[in-house]
This record gives structure tokens, C-alpha cells and sequence, in this order.
């Protein structure tokens, strides 16, 4: 039935590309997305500090519901990121202190939750990461609907069951499981090159004539008046 629904993932992305991408800067690996790709400036780390790197373990449920949370966490593999759309609503809290425990348990790489969490303080002092659009102290209902294993969307970011998640403190991205190797090649690729750029400033040897030449593209005198 639509609206409940439970499925399993059919694929992953592999270990190796789980294990390359860690660490990597999340603002590095959007730019080399084009910039066309986020989650939204709403979802924030609310744990200490940690990374989150992993395969996408989706869950779609109504605003203020975690009945199908729950289920996920009964069904998550060592690993996996627990990404779930819950329309950004911040009425009702999603996840916990207690949810958090068992997610550790398990051990999950993390959990993504576009709505609200509760124990805070508790969260926060930890580095499990957590990234949440908010928080409440009021608990949720557990009446579903809800779905598992469904493609989801972030504003605008759509999430497939076992694409990639990244989290840092710059906020969250999703690779899709096709373009993981793309993406992963032009990273290094522009990490290599900021790491030139970084010994050209320190040098004292920046090449800026981009600047001017832009300016002039744009039809506008680089030279002050």
C-alpha cells in the first residue's frame, strides 16, 4: 500500500568508496557537483564533532511520526546512514537520546533527520553524528504512515536507497551511487590543486589575474577610477 511500505535496498555503494570518501572536505566534494546539490542550510550538526560517511538508509514518514524510524533501526546494517525525510516539520521531536544508544549499538555511521531531535545537551556532547533541521521536547506519535527503502528528497536533494551520504560541519550531501567514482576522481583532483594554491600563497606567488580578466569579460574597468 502507498504510504506503507518497506522495502530492501537492492544496492550500496561499496566499502572502498565509503573508506575513500571519508575525511574529504563536503564543500570540496559539492563543488566538484557543480554546486547543484545540497541538502539545505537547515540541517546542522547537532553532535560534537565527527564525520558522517556512509550508504543511505532511507525512511519517508509523516511530520511528527517515527513509527517507521524504529523499524529502520531494526533493519540498519553496520554502516549505514539513516536518512530520513519527515517533511522538515518541528512539531514533534524524531529521535533521542535512547534512539541514539541503540543507532550506536548497531553500529550506524550516522543519522540524517529533516525534522526535529530532543536531548540536545546529551547529543551534543557526543560525536555520533546527528544532523537535524531543529529541535523539540515534545516526542512523536508512532501511528505511521511511513515508508523504507524509498527515494527521497531534502529540499531538492533527492536520496536514493544506498547512494552515499557526507556530512561535515558544512552541512550534508548526497552522492549518488552512479557518480561516485566521478566525483570521487575530480576531488582529489581539486584537492591536489588547493594544495598548490596553498603553497602559491604562502610563496607569495597567487596568480589572481582570473579577477581582472573576469571584470573585463563582464564589461566592467578593472583599473580604479
Amino acid at each position: 500500500m502507498l504510504g506503507l511500505q518497506i522495502f530492501n535496498r537492492t544496492r550500496q555503494v561499496p566499502e572502498r568508496y565509503v573508506q575513500a570518501f571519508r575525511g574529504l572536505p563536503v564543500a570540496n566534494v559539492s563543488d566538484c557537483m557543480t554546486r547543484m546539490t545540497a541538502a539545505g542550510p537547515r540541517l546542522r550538526p547537532m553532535h560534537k564533532s565527527g564525520y558522517l560517511v556512509g550508504p543511505a538508509l532511507t525512511v519517508k514518514c509523516r511530520p511528527g511520526d517515527n513509527l517507521m524510524i524504529h523499524k529502520a533501526l531494526t533493519m540498519a546494517r553496520k554502516g549505514d546512514v539513516i536518512v530520513v525525510d519527515a517533511g522538515g516539520d518541528l512539531t514533534n521531536s524524531l529521535f533521542g537520546e535512547i534512539m541514539v544508544a541503540t543507532a550506536v549499538a548497531i553500529g550506524l555511521a550516522g543519522v540524517v533527520l529533516n525534522g526535529a531531535m530532543r536531548d540536545s545537551a546529551e547529543i551534543g556532547a557526543g560525536e555520533f553524528p546527528v544532523y537535524a533541521a531543529g529541535v523539540s521536547h515534545r516526542g512523536p506519535y508512532k501511528d505511521g504512515p511511513g515508508e523504507i527503502n524509498v527515494p527521497i528528497a531534502i529540499d531538492g536533494m533527492v536520496i536514493h536507497p544506498g547512494d552515499l551520504m557526507l556530512g561535515d560541519a558544512d552541512g550534508l550531501l548526497c552522492v549518488p551511487y552512479d557518480s561516485v567514482e566521478e566525483v570521487l576522481a575530480a576531488t582529489q583532483r581539486k584537492m591536489d590543486a588547493e594544495k598548490l594554491m596553498l603553497a602559491d600563497i604562502a610563496a607569495g606567488k597567487l596568480d589572481t589575474a582570473w579577477i581582472d580578466a573576469t571584470l573585463k569579460r563582464l564589461g566592467c574597468n578593472p583599473e580604479p577610477q
